[in-house]
């Protein structure tokens, strides 16, 4: 049996909804693990059954704000995802791909360890190339309500790239595409959260456009352990890297399988899409099966009903 070599991680924005069950995996492997989190988006609650762990550590800290740490491995995932987040405080937003990437980056630096930003699909913008290769520049409004994400995560990726080419950082850049599971935020506005709220709650499934603007969904499981096959490839591969399910749906096909499964009678209604907003994401997953022999094993049916057994205990424990 091979033995695991101990290695301290951190873990930015390690409270959230992917960052712990990247914490608790990275525990699961015998690492050591350093947690950090401001709390905007993170919630103690979801890394509460891992505060026991001898070898868990939560430090509370914006990544902003300079930190300095004594680490082997990086992975920054400090930022909000959902536009109703994210566009709260869009100059903050910036703020935390931004500068969040230039500590994380000046920490990977000094103290010569690997370090993996999760970038995000939105690069791609509103694309004009469909399915998304990593090699399309993307569609971007860089003025829009929602370039405060989609450039501030742009500007962290060029960070990472010059500073693996000015100071040979060995980095990793993943494109994360559409995410759903448990732990997520019931009000994070996201689709997937929406839809599932909703259809427990009885109220009326709120479609934005005519619903057959499409995405493609990835359960939580299957993206965690992307991240962890990149972290440990070989140091030539830096990606970017789409991760994320090819199998894409629309929105009312998203909207009627919620319903079947939660067993609900909400009516659809239609509102007008919001600007900028993809009419078409599916990523193209040709680099992960090639360089990390990875791709989703989660059916989005599967995914589902454990999403919804998640949302369900939260509205019946009053969360």
């Amino acid at each position: 049996m091979k033995e695991v070599i101990k290695k301290r991680v951190l873990v930015t924005g390690g409270a959230g909804f992917l960052g712990s069950f990247l914490c608790e995996q990275l525990l699961h492997a015998g690492h050591d693990v350093l947690c950090m989190d401001n709390f905007f988006t993170g919630r103690k609650a979801n890394i509460a059954h891992l505060m026991d762990n001898p070898y868990f550590e939560l430090m509370r800290q914006d990544v902003t704000v300079p930190f300095y740490v004594e680490v082997d491995e990086i992975y920054n995932l400090a930022c909000p995802a959902s536009p109703v987040h994210y566009q709260f405080d869009p100059v903050q937003t910036t703020k935390t791909s931004v500068h969040g990437a230039i500590n994380v980056l000046g920490l990977a630096n000094r103290v010569k360890a690997k370090v993996l930003q999760a970038s995000t699909s939105e690069v791609y913008g509103d694309p004009t190339i469909h399915p998304q290769p990593e090699s399309y520049w993307g569609n971007v409004n860089p003025i829009g309500i929602r370039s405060c994400y989609d450039e501030g995560k742009r500007c962290a990726e060029t960070l990472f790239f010059d500073y693996h080419r000015q100071h040979q950082l060995e980095i990793k850049v993943v494109r994360i595409f559409n995410t759903y599971g448990p732990r997520m935020h019931p009000q994070d506005g996201r689709v997937v959260s929406n839809f599932i709220m909703q259809a427990l709650q009885g109220d009326a499934i709120t479609i934005y456009g005519d619903g057959k603007q499409t995405r493609s969904f990835c359960y939580c499981d299957d993206l965690i352990e992307g991240f962890i096959r990149l972290m440990a490839s070989d140091s030539s591969v830096t990606g970017p890297i789409n991760l994320g399910n090819p199998g894409e749906f629309t929105m009312i096909e998203l909207a009627e399988t919620i319903l079947e499964l939660t067993n609900s009678s909400s009516e659809l209604v239609f509102k007008p899409l919001p600007e900028d907003d993809p009419k078409q994401r599916r990523p193209d997953i040709t680099l992960a099966k090639q360089h990390l022999n990875w791709e989703p094993q989660i059916e989005l049916r599967a995914g589902l009903d454990k999403t919804i057994e998640y949302f369900d205990t939260l509205l019946s424990a009053g969360k």
